[in-house]
């Protein structure tokens, strides 16, 4: 298998976002895994709001690394390359959905959406690995926010847990900033009186992908890229 060229990252690795792309251009394997490491759990989150699935949103991270770092000629710069990753998952995620005939066509379940008479909500699935890798509380607040209907949940994890602002929330998912606080408001209240007898409020364990996770992530990644090179 031909191996990928790979560059000396500095400790820590803090290298500008712009440095490490022109590097992945290059298909520099240093470069890519640090992009993988920075951009993981943001991508995880989103695939998994959409599908409401571990594992089927780690399939979609995958494949979303391997479709941007393949086609990386397509990121012109006018967004972040989180965010333009971020879209790539998303339509992935939302491809399968279609496949598995969760939905029919995107923008018809948008304006369903709208008019608050769609809930695509699904029993939150309950695995061995979930429930030994999460500790109780993140477990609490995971099971609360897939209980939210899609829309409400996609919003809510990017703006509440993934920290994103209204007007990037609103780009991302190609609806007007007052949609985006229409459905945070909704998806605050809907969680208010769930968790209103917890007190933590600590988010950043929910839906967590790190460690040897996010590291087997860039292997997965990286040997695709090398097969890939080779064709």
């Amino acid at each position: 298998m031909r191996t990928l060229p790979r560059s000396v990252p500095a400790p820590g690795d803090d290298r500008p976002e712009a440095e490490l792309v022109a590097l992945a251009r290059s298909k520099d394997e240093a470069a890519i895994r640090e992009l993988i490491r920075r951009c993981n759990r943001q991508l995880f989150r989103v695939a998994r709001g959409i599908l409401h699935n571990d594992s089927e949103a780690e399939d979609v991270v995958q494949a979303t690394y391997v479709s941007a770092f393949t086609k990386l000629e397509g990121f012109r710069g006018e967004a972040t390359f989180a965010t333009w990753l971020t879209r790539i998952a998303m339509n992935e995620a939302y491809g399968r959905l279609r496949r598995q005939a969760r939905i029919v066509n995107l923008s018809e379940y948008r304006k369903e959406v709208e008019k608050g008479i769609t809930n695509t909500m699904r029993p939150p699935p309950t695995t061995p690995e979930a429930e030994l890798g999460r500790a109780e509380m993140h477990a609490f607040l995971e099971q609360a926010i897939d209980a939210l209907p899609e829309p409400l949940r996609l919003t809510y994890v990017l703006h509440d847990v993934q920290e994103m602002t209204t007007r990037e929330v609103a780009d991302l998912l190609a609806v007007n900033p007052i949609t985006v606080k229409t459905r945070l408001f909704r998806a605050r209240r809907r969680l208010r009186d769930v968790i209103r007898r917890n007190l933590a409020t600590d988010f950043s364990g929910v839906f967590p992908f790190d460690g040897a996770r996010c590291a087997g992530m860039a292997d997965r990644v990286v040997r695709a890229l090398s097969g890939a090179s080779e064709g």
